[in-house]
């Protein structure tokens, strides 16, 4: 069902799509490709909102830091000093992360609207273009991002992009899970397939990479998040042509399970530990695929390169069950 939702300051209209199956329903807003809510039911059939989210527009362009919900790009996470190389010539971008440029800058993927349409009975297509010079980056961008529920009633989000010169993309969605349904997502067990992850330096930044074993990174075994995590995990996996899972959490309470499959290489942890009113640290946790932060100016990580007559392709599929 597509649905006026609200107008920007601009007069430009805002809609929000609604997907439903199997039990589950989910609202996506064109801007920003907000995840604005997801119904999931609980092991006793009680159904509940397990994504945070705002009621209104105006909530959401008030409080855009936390990314609630957002189509993220056009480089999800950290760009160390908001520059990076590319065949020799170097590009700057906004420090909204000050110094780092992070999730695409001042105006990326978050704050635009997008251009909806269906995508067979059950999904919407999200699509732009992001002009060549946006935020920075290089390149006439054609983006899009499909999300659509299977016969499961999970979340597929799968996205595309071409460009017409040398760029990076990394596209990530930015949801916070709290399969209880409100207070906090602490207590939730994390189960995570990565032996390896990126330590980062006081900016976030990573400074390599470092295996698990024998630290609090180690999610190889489920067990309760805490809190104090915004780091990228490598995954096991590497990068698949078809999502792999890699991911789960639960929340014993509800008896709710959240699997993560996808088919990038990374998995950030992020337990939400600033959250702005009306929500509080920790209310929520992100777990948002991606290639590594700081890529760009790291040739030793998968690279996120995409140059004309290439298609850049990833998916991300959140299944939902409980026990």
């Amino acid at each position: 069902m597509n649905e006026l939702f609200a107008t920007l300051p601009d007069g430009t209209p805002v809609h929000r799509w609604t997907l439903e199956r199997a039990g589950v329903r989910v609202r996506i807003l064109s801007y920003g490709g907000i995840v604005q809510s997801v119904e999931v039911p609980d092991r006793d059939g009680r159904t509940a909102d397990v994504v945070l989210g705002f009621a209104g527009l105006d909530e959401y362009l008030e409080n855009s830091g936390p990314y609630l919900g957002a189509f993220v790009g056009r480089y999800a996470n950290r760009i160390a000093g908001g520059r990076f190389e590319l065949d020799g010539l170097t590009y700057a971008l906004a420090p909204n992360n000050a110094p780092n440029s992070l999730h695409g800058g001042e105006n990326g993927f978050d704050k635009r609207v997008w251009d909806m349409a269906p995508a067979g009975e059950h999904g919407v297509r999200l699509s732009r273009v992001s002009a060549h010079g946006e935020e920075g980056f290089p390149g006439r961008l054609e983006v899009s991002g499909t999300y659509s529920l299977d016969g499961s009633g999970a979340l597929r989000i799968a996205y595309e992009a071409v460009t017409d010169a040398p760029t990076i993309v990394n596209l990530t969605n930015h949801s916070y899970f709290n399969l209880a349904g409100s207070g906090n997502a602490g207590g939730h067990e994390l189960r995570i397939a990565a032996s390896w992850f990126t330590p980062v330096d006081a900016d976030l930044i990573p400074t390599g990479v470092a295996e698990v074993a024998d630290t609090r990174f180690d999610f190889r075994e489920a067990r309760k998040v805490g809190a104090g995590y915004d780091h990228n995990f490598v995954l096991d996996k590497g990068i698949t042509e078809d999502a792999v899972e890699v991911a789960e959490l639960y929340d014993p309470a509800s008896g709710r399970v959240l699997t993560v499959a996808t088919t990038e290489p990374g998995l950030q942890l992020y337990t939400a530990d600033h959250l702005p009113e009306p929500f509080a640290p920790g209310d929520g946790i992100a777990l948002e695929t991606q290639h590594f932060p700081d890529s760009p100016n790291r040739p030793e990580f998968p690279s996120t390169v995409l140059r004309p007559g290439e298609t850049y392709r990833s998916e991300t599929v959140y299944g939902f069950t409980s026990r």
